[in-house]
């Protein structure tokens, strides 16, 4: 197990600027999962780290020495690959020996080792099969076998299960999960896959167009998301975002008017919001709303979609804004109006600037 600090990391194409002076501290033994759209840039820190990419500015620090110019093969960090890259002319055997025979380790060590992932991973039936011979789960497997058996100081994972399909996305995650815990291993992945994110990380790293918006828990960035990009980029569906506008304090907190010209005292400190009397949104997910017939907010049913054991019903408001409820029982037909009210421990404000401001309350 190992740390890993990025000291102001930048990474730049020519003109193009792709990381910007990116701070960052992984703790030993953490998972820690970089979540992000396309293009936002978490790929080329995962490189920079694992030394494919060169750094255009800024420090890696690997067990608080600087590995920023140090040769990808002398870092001892392990990267699995959203693509397989399987030799396929060799056996499961031979792709997780090839490395290790290359910096001439003990035979009875690399036997030993293979032994071990594959057991751990279970390969062990499989071993003098060649890639051709196997389902892409299974390929996914060796791929980190392949890791596994460098036993580095870190593991890097770009994307790794991207390729699978949902059962098979499913299966692995409990793998790498079950994985991490085995060896306690420093991780860092990599995904778009906000589910992945939310199962695999002891913390979440969020990326938006080369710098971090937020690095906190699963229970963190869904709870207490730090910016409405992050906001909406955790939670499917995602939160709604209803527009207000401030329209003085009670008690302490801001009370907003909503549309159709109703008012709502928030639980948010009037003095954490910094967008005066101008425009606001108020954030709340779509179970945190409710049916009730005396719900501050009022809207007609457009859609129900049924998902088995809840349903996704989404109103239209008076000023044209939708707003998705999640309904556990009965829901009402497409066309009917009702009342909605919210759980305030739950509703969140973002200014002008997407800087969130939350209910003055502490995460459960």
């Amino acid at each position: 197990m190992s740390t890993l600090k990025l000291e102001q990391v930048s990474k730049r194409y020519g003109v193009t600027r792709v990381i910007d002076e990116l701070s960052l501290e992984v703790h030993r033994g953490e998972f820690i999962v970089v979540l992000g759209p396309s293009g936002c840039g978490k790929t080329s820190l995962l490189r920079m780290v694992a030394g494919l990419e060169e750094v255009s500015g800024g420090r890696v620090m690997i067990d608080g020495k600087d590995a920023t110019s140090t040769d990808p093969g002398k870092r001892n960090v392990a990267m699995v690959f959203q693509h397989y890259a399987l030799y396929p002319h060799m056996t499961v055997r031979d792709n997780l020996a090839f490395g290790l025979r290359n910096v001439r380790l003990q035979r009875d060590e690399i036997d030993r080792r293979i032994a071990e992932s594959a057991r751990m991973l279970e390969l062990t039936d499989l071993l003098e099969r060649k890639p051709d011979q196997l389902s892409g789960g299974q390929r996914q497997r060796v791929a980190i076998a392949r890791a596994v058996v460098k036993a580095p100081a870190i593991f890097l994972f770009d994307e790794p299960l991207s390729n699978l399909d949902a059962a098979l996305r499913g299966r692995t995650r409990v793998e790498l999960a079950r994985l991490h815990r085995r060896l306690g291993a420093t991780m860092l992945f990599v995904t778009h896959d906000q589910l992945e994110a939310m199962t695999l990380a002891t913390r979440i790293v969020v990326m938006n167009g080369g710098s971090i918006e937020q690095v906190g828990t699963p229970v963190e960035v869904y709870r207490r998301p730090a910016t409405r990009f992050v906001a909406g980029f955790i939670g499917t569906p995602g939160m709604n975002f209803i527009p207000v506008a401030r329209a003085g304090a009670e008690a302490g907190c801001t009370v907003v008017r909503l549309p159709g010209g109703g008012e709502l005292t928030t639980r948010v400190p009037d003095q954490w919001c910094s967008g005066g009397d101008g425009e606001l949104s108020l954030g709340v997910r779509p179970e945190n709303l409710r049916p009730a017939a005396s719900g501050p907010l009022r809207g007609q049913v457009e859609t129900v979609e049924f998902l088995g054991e809840r349903s996704l019903v989404v109103l239209t408001l008076a000023d044209g804004s939708a707003l998705t409820i999640t309904l556990d029982g009965t829901v009402p037909a497409p066309g009917a109006t009702i009342s909605v009210a919210l759980d305030l421990d739950e509703a969140h404000l973002f200014d002008a600037g997407g800087r969130a401001h939350h209910a003055r309350v502490d995460p459960r």
